[in-house]
């Protein structure tokens, strides 16, 4: 009776640490700093993370959407790039001696954020017409898209009077959504950049949880072929899914060009590999069907935790691509166990 009571016990402990090891690992990791170095603690610390956190958490949960339909999407670095040029060009102030478009008048900052933000929704209704409809994998039809929006960009940013020049002198209302905050004391403020990670958190969260769209994508990832028999017309729920997820992209380019104060046609390069290795990191499954929001949240911020704590504590950047790359691994495998137990 007594070794029946202790395996139970043992199953729940094993339970317990699989469902919650993400939050296992970051409290892990926090700790750890922390004890070395007590600084870690403080909240311009804690601050300075959600800041450089905010535009990942934004991209990653684009890429959550795809990933959890079974797919991937290579494309999400470069649409950042693509919306961040094209918001900067158009936000520059009147006294700026290299304005991207001399004679723009200073337009509404909202016309220019909603184009970038569009541009990046119809790249993603792009890669979701290539998909659904012509049967391309997304991560070649991603990786084609990857490279052609880079180039379309760079075309933009090439042109006259420009010429391939950093974008800068940004209008002050356009940069206060990167560097602005709520709060008069520079410690204690709240950064307008993570209430936009927040704001679009929740309403993700909801997608997810509370709409048609989420119940599709997710029996979309889980099993495609009952998806099709059960009714559900795949095809345009994919294009609505890579749609939204450029979208996310395009949002996420206006604010890093808002937050870093210029953009180039080299901004978020590689973003899409990050933001995949977080949704992994996070619980999202590689096989599709299985994901959530705060675990998505959570792979962001072990990643932030990374970057930013080992870097704190005076560690190489070599070793932070080690640790990261092995914990990355580490959580395919752990997917890819889970995936094949339940066969």
């Amino acid at each position: 009776m007594t070794t029946k009571t202790e395996t139970l016990k043992s199953r729940d402990l094993s339970g317990f640490i699989t469902k919650y090891a993400i939050y296992i690992v970051l409290v892990v990791l926090v700790i750890g700093i922390a004890i070395y170095d007590p600084r870690f603690l403080s909240v311009s610390i804690l601050r300075d993370i959600l800041l450089q956190s905010s535009t990942r958490v934004i991209i990653a949960l684009g890429a959550a959407f795809i990933l959890i339909t079974g797919g991937t999407d290579l494309s999400a670095g470069r649409i950042v790039g693509l919306s961040a040029v094209i918001s900067a060009s158009m936000l520059q102030t009147e006294e700026y001696g290299r304005r991207f478009f001399p004679d723009l008048p200073q337009l509404p900052m909202f016309i220019p954020i909603l184009i970038a933000v569009v541009a990046g929704l119809i790249v993603g209704l792009i890669n979701g017409i290539v998909v659904a409809k012509f049967r391309v994998p997304p991560f070649i039809a991603t990786l084609g898209t990857m490279v052609a929006v880079y180039g379309a960009n760079s075309l933009y940013f090439d042109m006259k009077p420009n010429q391939s020049q950093p974008i800068g002198g940004l209008r002050p209302d356009f940069s206060s959504l990167g560097t602005g905050a709520i709060g008069s004391s520079s410690t204690y403020s709240i950064p307008y950049i993570v209430i936009f990670a927040i704001i679009v958190s929740v309403i993700v969260w909801i997608v997810f949880n509370k709409t048609k769209l989420g119940k599709y994508m997710y029996a979309i990832g889980g099993n495609i072929h009952a998806a099709v028999v059960s009714g559900i017309n795949v095809n345009r729920y994919l294009i609505y899914i890579y749609s939204i997820a450029g979208a996310l992209y395009g949002l996420a380019g206006v604010l890093e060009a808002a937050r870093t104060g210029g953009a180039t046609n080299n901004y978020g390069n590689m973003y899409e590999l990050d933001a995949i290795a977080a949704c992994v990191v996070g619980g999202v499954s590689t096989s599709g069907g299985i994901g959530t929001v705060p675990g998505v949240l959570a792979g962001v911020l072990i990643f932030s935790v990374i970057n930013y704590g080992l870097t704190f504590i005076g560690i190489s950047p070599y070793w932070q691509l080690i640790i990261k790359g092995v914990i990355i691994v580490a959580a395919v495998a752990f997917d890819m166990r889970k995936y094949m137990n339940s066969k």
